[in-house]
């Protein structure tokens, strides 16, 4: 799978109210990193099986369902394995029906047509205010 094919993957799985990953997009040292991490969450995971368990647990303990992923730019870079990825998330919060968005960019690198590093930055105060997290 290319890079494009996997981020388009990913896209299907947060609108289909799944994890972001399955054990067949990552490579087996697969790293996770997510530099702007709200307090308390890790910065980076790294390994398939610990990314996976990273990435359910965060999953399940969600408080919305994404209804959109609104792709605003796929830049191709030196790397033919590498896209920078810009993106947006719209959410709809359970227990309230609010809903909110976010955006975010990821860096997206493949080996063997699998996940070897997902980066994604994105924006705490956005992501905080939308989960209730921080006062709007």
């Amino acid at each position: 799978m290319t890079p494009r094919d996997l981020y388009d993957r990913m896209r299907r799985h947060w609108l289909s109210n799944e994890a972001a990953f399955d054990p067949d997009m990552l490579t087996e040292d697969v790293v996770v990193e997510t530099p702007f991490a709200m307090p308390g969450r890790p910065a980076s995971t790294a390994g398939r099986d610990r990314v996976l368990a990273f990435i359910r647990a965060g999953h399940a303990s969600v408080p919305f369902r994404f209804h959109d992923c609104r792709t605003i730019a796929v830049h191709e870079t030196t790397d033919p394995q590498t896209i920078v990825v810009e993106y947006e998330l719209h959410a709809t919060m359970t227990a309230t029906g609010a809903t909110a968005s976010a955006p975010f960019i990821g860096v997206l690198t493949t080996r063997d047509g699998r996940i070897a590093r997902w980066r994604e930055y994105q924006n705490p105060i956005a992501v905080g205010q939308a989960t209730g997290a921080l006062p709007g």
